[in-house]
């Protein structure tokens, strides 16, 4: 085998290889052998077919098998060997002349390697980056103080009806007369008037009791929501356009909804029980998880924002893009050129970010473990059960649904980049200068909307 490599502009690389028999001849005979003790041919025992005819039958097919898996290892055993940054995957050359793979070798095999461009990043405490520090305030724990109890809340029994107040209630559909025999009829059918956009129908509900009938059009209700309007009649969405006239709801239940009282209860549903004593205990809790949850925020920003300086830092990169180009469009299947085109720039900015962060990671030797990988699995399972209100889960539940987490082998990847993520973070904080400021959430917000 022989075997060069050529880069004139640093960016395009041509690798060239030349195979010889020797170099193949082994895997096709073991192969072929293989295929000789379990093939089952007609008029031979298992294991005593002729080799001749196992060569007619699977020599061509083998052979080329060997010789691409052979090439395959070739090259990227060339490319780590000589530290070669390739970027995707190598793509077979313009260059390349048709090869008979049925005449004796030498075989040559051409291909073009998009090589990443050569430039080197560091940081340091010359380098001072905005860290923003939210600020975890009363307004901020009052909110969450009402999403704890809107989420243990309840609806309780009223008498006349309010803004977000539910109503249940028997719908019946009306003709001219005001009775359309063999009509649609609804019992116990629950309407929330709060949600009815057209205020000429909505104001038809104002301080409805129980008893009351109210006649009104679920059609002009809600004009652009058939979906409500086919769930409230009971009915499929194409049967709608044969009752568009008025139905009368007479009113058989209003009920309120009430957040749940701050009380030891509540306490013990959020955070586990008589781990809270009181409300003041209860607001710090709630602070320490805030704050927290915004130091995570804080921190996603502030490699945003390392992200950033880094480009400007790194300034304009030369990349072989009509080469990276085809690279893209053959690893994503079904796209066009145009697709490609579109994409091509927001690629590259990742592209180069990915290149940096590598560059980053290699000078503050980080490197993610199983434990990290693990970790962040259980991260994401507590946030999703908090997501639901459910902030005391035992651990065990936690690592089970890990676990689960971890069975997807996407999921594996992003769990080690969202790793890898944290460490760097955690290790620039460390390393440059941080321009620390405290802001509130409403103004931290505001600046992802600049973004």
């Amino acid at each position: 085998m022989k075997i060069s490599f050529e880069n004139p502009d640093k960016v395009n690389g041509l690798l060239t290889i030349t195979v010889e028999e020797t170099d193949y001849k082994d895997e096709v005979e073991k192969t072929l052998k293989d295929y000789r003790k379990k093939a089952n041919f007609p008029g031979f025992r298992p294991g005593m077919v002729p080799m001749g005819l196992i060569k007619r039958q699977f020599g061509a097919s083998v052979k080329m098998d060997a010789i691409n898996k052979f090439v395959g290892e070739q090259i990227y055993k060339y490319v780590k060997d000589n530290n070669i940054n390739m970027l995707g995957q190598p793509m077979g050359s313009d260059k390349q002349e048709p090869q008979d793979l049925e005449k004796p070798a030498p075989y040559t095999f051409m291909f073009d390697i998009a090589v990443a461009p050569d430039f080197k990043i560091e940081l340091n405490g010359k380098d001072k980056i905005v860290y923003y520090n939210i600020k975890v305030d009363d307004k901020l724990i009052d909110q969450q103080v009402e999403m704890f109890a809107s989420r243990a809340g309840k609806y309780e029994a009223a008498e006349t009806y309010q803004e977000g107040d539910m109503l249940k209630g028997d719908l019946r559909e009306l003709d001219e007369n005001g009775n359309k025999e063999g009509g649609i009829e609804v019992s116990e059918a629950m309407i929330m008037p709060s949600y009815i956009k057209v205020d000429d129908q909505k104001k038809l509900f104002d301080g409805a009791k129980v008893g009351d009938i109210i006649t009104f059009n679920p059609r002009k209700a809600f004009p652009d929501n058939d979906t409500e309007v086919s769930s409230l009649l009971k009915i499929k969405k194409e049967e709608l356009k044969d009752h568009e006239g008025d139905f009368s709801f007479q009113v058989t239940e209003v009920s309120h909804f009430a957040n749940h009282a701050i009380d030891q209860e509540l306490f013990d549903s959020v955070f586990g029980k008589d781990v809270v004593k009181d409300e003041k205990g209860f607001r710090d809790k709630i602070a320490e998880g805030l704050k927290a949850q915004l130091q995570g925020d804080s921190d996603y920003r502030f490699l945003q924002d390392v992200r950033e300086y880094c480009a400007k830092k790194v300034g304009q990169l030369t990349y072989p893009d009509e080469l990276l180009k085809r690279i893209l469009l053959a690893a994503n299947k079904g796209k066009d050129e145009k697709f490609v085109d579109e994409n091509y720039d927001v690629s590259i900015k990742q592209l180069t970010w990915q290149l940096i962060r590598d560059q980053l990671l290699a000078a503050n030797n980080i490197k993610v473990e199983q434990a990290d990988v693990q970790a962040v699995a259980s991260e994401m399972a507590r946030a999703q059960f908090i997501q639901y209100g459910m902030n005391n889960v035992p651990d065990e539940y936690i690592e089970n649904y890990a676990k689960k987490l971890l069975e997807k082998r996407e999921n594996v990847e992003d769990f080690a980049n969202r790793a890898s993520d944290m460490k760097l973070t955690q290790a620039l904080k460390n390393v440059v200068k941080l321009d620390t400021k405290d802001i509130s959430i409403e103004d931290f917000n505001k600046l992802g909307e600049e973004k």
